[in-house]
């Protein structure tokens, strides 16, 4: 088809961009955009289009790539909302965890449903993500906390994949908390948890790409990080962790060190970890929507643009920290709060969040032949999106060259 009447096109490069790269991309006003076989085939000022029999109109309004959200924790069940009551009263997020609360609430509900059960909840969710944009998403295990709770919830995800048109790309998040029946006995599972056997099983069924750890106080400390994340890596996981969210213990380094394709969080980064990240190449995935969530710092992302770090946004959608499944919020406080420019938080949770998934060879670019994943926006401009949140301004998604939701 010939995208057609498109007010402005934002040429998203492939990424991961990095300082002055993430407020670049070029703008094309008056623009057609042609798809071919799935993926983009030309692009330019209209008056140069190639001819093509089947034309969509995209009515003046701005066109980007489809959105990227490369951290959450689909598939869960239960909710939270007392734990978010507590907060509100003064109660801490960690504290309400070493209680017994928070991901261990989590974990029970996960446990009790079936891998059916966990797809008809988590649906909806992707449905929903899919209204604002989204046309890739990173989806974690690690409420299972048992290797056959955890298969469950991979298998979940490679189901939900043939059910609804996002992309969907899975991480074994194993080593996310400590059960309560491992209490006092924290190296007893990692090892059970980080099982080379089960770690080939999970690559050999094809059910994640990744391999991630939740390397903070209160959750994993660096050794026993380590440990699992080079286990994965043996297998053909490439690593991933979460770091530097509650305190400064020294993850960022370690991701560093194993060549973590992400580090996730950050709000507590040093110095020693931007280089250490800048040094391995990993992309930095910032999550301003925890930070809004439990009241905490925001993570200095401007820091770390100008040290050089390609950035990344993402919802970090999950029950407990983060409860917010709409990106474009995530957009907005990206703007408001961290002072990212509009074309720096497209970038963001584009080029940049497709790199921190692996997947930025064919997704997250305006780019001839990159994967058709586009937006529609009734906005005249990319700005005029990102100064109105709270209003959904996504009119058409294509997925793969396919129109797959229309606001209309």
């Amino acid at each position: 088809m010939l995208l057609t009447d498109i007010g402005q096109l934002i040429v998203v490069p492939p990424g991961p961009l990095c300082g002055a790269q993430m407020r670049a991309p070029a703008r094309i006003d008056g623009a057609a955009l042609q798809v071919r076989d799935g993926r983009i085939q030309w692009f330019g000022p209209a008056q140069q289009a190639p001819e093509d029999p089947e034309r969509v109109s995209a009515g003046g309004g701005t066109v980007v790539p489809g959105l990227v959200d490369p951290h959450t924790h689909i598939p869960f069940a239960g909710e939270r909302s007392g734990e978010f009551e507590r907060r509100l009263a003064g109660e801490s997020y960690l504290a309400i965890m070493q209680a017994g609360g928070g991901i261990r609430v989590t974990t029970q509900a996960v446990r009790d449903a079936s891998e059916d059960e966990l797809v008809a909840v988590n649906l909806p969710r992707l449905q929903r993500m899919l209204t604002y944009g989204v046309t890739t998403c990173e989806c974690k295990s690690g409420y299972g906390l048992t290797a056959e709770d955890e298969l469950k919830q991979l298998r979940a995800i490679r189901t939900l994949k043939t059910r609804q048109p996002i992309e969907l790309v899975a991480t074994y998040l194993g080593a996310h908390a400590l059960p309560a029946e491992y209490e006092g006995r924290p190296d007893d599972f990692i090892e059970m948890i980080s099982d080379p056997a089960l770690l080939r099983q999970i690559a050999d069924e094809d059910l994640a790409a990744f391999c991630d750890v939740f390397c903070d106080a209160g959750a994993f400390d660096v050794d026993q990080s380590r440990r699992v994340l080079q286990r994965g890596l043996e297998a053909g996981l490439r690593p991933k962790l979460h770091a530097d969210e509650l305190k400064q213990i020294g993850a960022t380094v370690l991701a560093g060190e194993v060549g973590a394709i992400s580090a996730d969080h950050l709000e507590c980064i040093d110095e020693a970890g931007i280089a250490a990240l800048r040094g391995a190449g990993s992309v930095a995935v910032v999550l301003p929507g925890t930070s809004f969530f439990l009241g905490i710092e925001h993570c200095d992302t401007r820091r770390l643009i100008e040290a050089g770090l390609p950035v990344a946004l993402s919802t970090d959608f999950n029950p407990g920290s983060s409860h917010i499944e709409n990106l474009q919020w995530i957009m907005a406080i990206a703007c408001c709060q961290l002072r990212l420019t509009p074309t720096e938080v497209l970038v963001a949770c584009t080029a940049n969040a497709a790199a921190a998934i692996g997947r930025a060879d064919r997704v997250g670019a305006i780019s001839v032949g990159h994967q058709a994943d586009l937006l529609v926006l009734d906005t005249e401009s990319l700005a005029e999106w990102l100064y109105t949140p709270g209003r959904n301004r996504v009119r058409t998604v294509i997925k793969s060259g396919k129109v797959v939701h229309s606001a209309a």
